[in-house]
């Protein structure tokens, strides 16, 4: 796009009228702005749009690269430019992936292999046949790694908690806090425990630190390096490293340029979901992220759900200038995804150029956070009501409980759907005055308590219903956010696949490690040299 669409969305955002209003008007509403994927419904018709502004970004969407890039992306074309690396993610959840080629590589052959791997250690775990080295039955598998290596399949392990058929239990050990390893050994025996370290390049610090950690932790019980060599796996693109610390070769999976981290899910990433949720259960975590991303390449821009979606983040932004997103499961098993999507968001298109490198003219990706329904509505769903900032809204429920208490999901629903009619429509003062009539006050205490009932309403939001909470919906609901990002990506025309305002900090860690050991602390700022004083007195203590 040669000139900013934004000034002309800015200005269409201006004219929105009343939800309230155009529900009146519009009975059949709710039918026009909905649209169904593999399953999953959208319904988006409680948003600030109307025909003549969906039919504005519908041709924002129509003169976008998003079509072209998606092409390129599917070629193996090296679309994050900025690592000269493809982005093939779509590939892990192939059905079929014989005959897939990459530079010459036979990717197809590598995946099925990888599978294989994975499905082969699962079994031998669900058997009991995976022994330490006592010749015990290994109890326990701790994984070990951070950020996409562990977020996605942290989420997806609770998202799937009633499919849970392992007799292994399952232990994570993300942060470099050595709380998190203190904590996970507690109860654990070493010669009944696996341990997996995720690091494609075998070096990222919090994984390395507590992998270390983990290896003392055999060593103080007795463990050989041969021991060690039983009870350590690892994914990594980093055979060498791997290799050093002690991980013999065919204990490693491997791990590929061409997928970020926060993408990995559908990798050897995902093997603490197969542990847990089996096979058969991943293959279908697989299936339904295949269905939406055939969805997405195929379905008419009109009914394309992640374009949509897409859309709607990108006229919130960019149109009325809003910063945050709240994203609000109802269900508990769901709590974990505002978490994920945080990063899978906020990661790829928090940026400030453009994929060329020149500054962008207007906001990006929003500040995502949220948590499980109702207990957002006895929090923060305050300022979602009565603030006067304006933060659009996903709810999601599955329509079927995986538990007996029909009732309890019965009220689950009414809470979620009064929430986004609640504002939609608000509260007006004549209501709300009514309202301090009704309960029996006089008219000069109703006068007084009305306007701190008073909602604005207006506020938009989403209601995405997913049939159940099986891993066919919740591997189509993941990808159906990965690919919402993607677009939002292309029309902000930027690269949503590399990472680099992570690294600054990483990087500057390392001298303020030093100087926490007693290194030279003289050409750091006066503020951090305060924090490492302060630091070191209470250590020297």
């Amino acid at each position: 796009m040669s000139a900013s669409p934004w000034p002309a969305l800015k200005a269409l955002a201006a004219q929105q009228g009343s939800l309230r209003q155009a529900f009146a008007a519009d009975p059949a509403r709710a039918n026009r702005f909905r649209t169904t994927a593999c399953g999953i419904s959208l319904d988006y018709s409680k948003n600030l749009i109307d025909d003549s502004s969906w039919q504005a970004l519908q041709q924002l969407a129509g003169a976008s690269k998003i079509q072209p890039v998606l092409q390129a992306m599917l070629a193996g074309n090296k679309v994050n430019n900025t690592e000269q690396r493809a982005v093939w993610h779509m590939m892990l959840r192939k059905t079929d992936v014989s005959g897939l080629a990459l530079d010459g590589d036979d990717i197809g052959a590598a995946i099925a292999d990888c599978r294989q791997r994975m499905t082969a250690l699962v079994s031998r775990l669900h058997q009991g046949e995976y022994t330490g080295y006592s010749g015990k039955a290994i109890t326990d598998v701790i994984w070990v790694g951070i950020g996409g290596s562990l977020l996605g399949p942290q989420m997806a392990v609770e998202a799937l908690t009633p499919y849970h058929c392992s007799p292994v239990k399952l232990h994570f050990a993300g942060n470099i806090d050595g709380a998190v390893v203190s904590d996970v050994v507690k109860q654990l025996d070493p010669a009944t425990t696996l341990v997996f370290v995720a690091s494609k390049s075998f070096g990222t610090e919090e994984t390395k630190q507590n992998a270390l950690a983990l290896r003392q932790w055999f060593k103080d019980h007795g463990a050989d390096a041969d021991a060690i060599a039983r009870h350590f796996w690892a994914t990594s693109s980093n055979i060498k490293a791997a290799a050093e610390f002690g991980i013999v070769e065919q204990n490693i999976l491997p791990m590929w340029d061409w997928v970020g981290g926060r993408y990995s899910l559908w990798s050897a990433i995902g093997l603490p979901v197969a542990l847990m949720i089996g096979n058969d259960n991943f293959a279908q975590l697989l299936k339904g992220a295949e269905a939406m991303d055939q969805h997405f390449i195929h379905a008419p821009q009109a009914e394309n759900m992640p374009l949509t979606l897409a859309l709607l983040g990108i006229w919130y932004i960019n149109g009325f200038g809003c910063q945050a997103q709240a994203l609000l499961p109802y269900s508990h098993y769901l709590r974990l995804l505002p978490s994920y999507v945080q990063q899978l968001d906020m990661e790829s298109n928090g940026k400030s150029v453009d994929i060329n490198g020149q500054p962008l003219t207007d906001a990006t990706a929003p500040v995502i956070w949220g948590d499980a329904g109702t207990n957002g509505q006895h929090a923060y769903h305050q300022l979602l009501h009565q603030s006067a900032l304006a933060v659009p809204a996903d709810f999601i429920l599955p329509l079927t409980p995986a538990h007996p208490l029909t009732d309890h999901h019965q009220r689950l629903a009414a809470h979620c759907f009064a929430q986004t009619q609640a504002l939609m429509q608000g509260k007006t003062l004549q209501e709300a005055t009514a309202e301090c009539l009704a309960a029996g006050m006089t008219a000069e205490q109703a006068a007084a308590l009305a306007p701190h009932k008073v909602s604005p309403g207006n506020k938009p939001s989403n209601t995405l219903l997913l049939p159940e909470l099986s891993p066919y919906y919740v591997g189509a609901l993941i990808a159906l956010y990965e690919h919402k990002v993607f677009c939002q990506g292309v029309l902000w025309g930027l690269n949503s696949f590399d990472q680099w305002g992570v690294e600054l900090g990483k990087q500057l860690s390392g001298p303020i490690y030093q100087a926490l050991a007693g290194g030279d602390a003289s050409l750091l700022d006066s503020s951090t040299q305060a924090l490492i004083k302060a630091f070191l007195q209470q250590k020297n203590q």
